[in-house]
């Protein structure tokens, strides 16, 4: 594929996601999913809290 090509698909992905992204801001269901992102965005952090202090507490152990 040539770098215009990839240019030109690049540019229409991104006009899509800004399509969709725009509609939903904008419809009545905007709140519902801004709150469903805050949800799994909390949800993702507390994952990688856990994995980060799971790693921690191995390697820890592997040093002692």
């Amino acid at each position: 594929m040539s770098t215009s090509s990839k240019a030109v698909v690049s540019f229409i992905v991104g006009a899509a996601v800004g399509v969709a992204v725009g509609y939903f801001l904008n419809s009545d269901k905007k709140d519902e999913l801004v709150e469903k992102l805050k949800d799994q965005t909390d949800r993702l952090k507390d994952k990688w809290r856990k994995r980060k202090d799971q790693f921690q507490d191995e390697l820890e152990n592997e040093l002692v």
